[in-house]
């Protein structure tokens, strides 16, 4: 079986967010996670979201929230940010 590598594209609050960041760990941790995406856009633990299309994973206190579109096989960032601040 021939793995499928998925690209991934940034919306603008994303990649805001990740230009303000000053956590090298975090950052690091962050990227991992993204490309991590390319591979398997549904990993395990990754959660639908309710109320909106897309899906979040978990990186510690921060969650990642995208889109995929299996027919252009693209990850699209929508956002990223605190648990605490990312839904409203």
């Amino acid at each position: 079986m021939i793995a499928r590598l998925y690209a991934y594209r940034l919306e603008p609050a994303a990649e805001r967010f990740m230009d303000k960041l000053r956590d090298a760990e975090l950052s690091t941790r962050l990227w991992n996670a993204i490309r991590a995406l390319r591979l398997n856009p549904r990993p395990p633990g990754c959660k639908k979201l309710h109320g909106r299309p897309g899906y979040r994973v978990r990186v510690g206190d921060y969650r990642i929230v995208y889109r995929v579109h299996d027919n252009v096989l693209t990850v699209v960032i929508i956002d990223i940010g605190d648990r605490k601040d990312i839904y409203r």
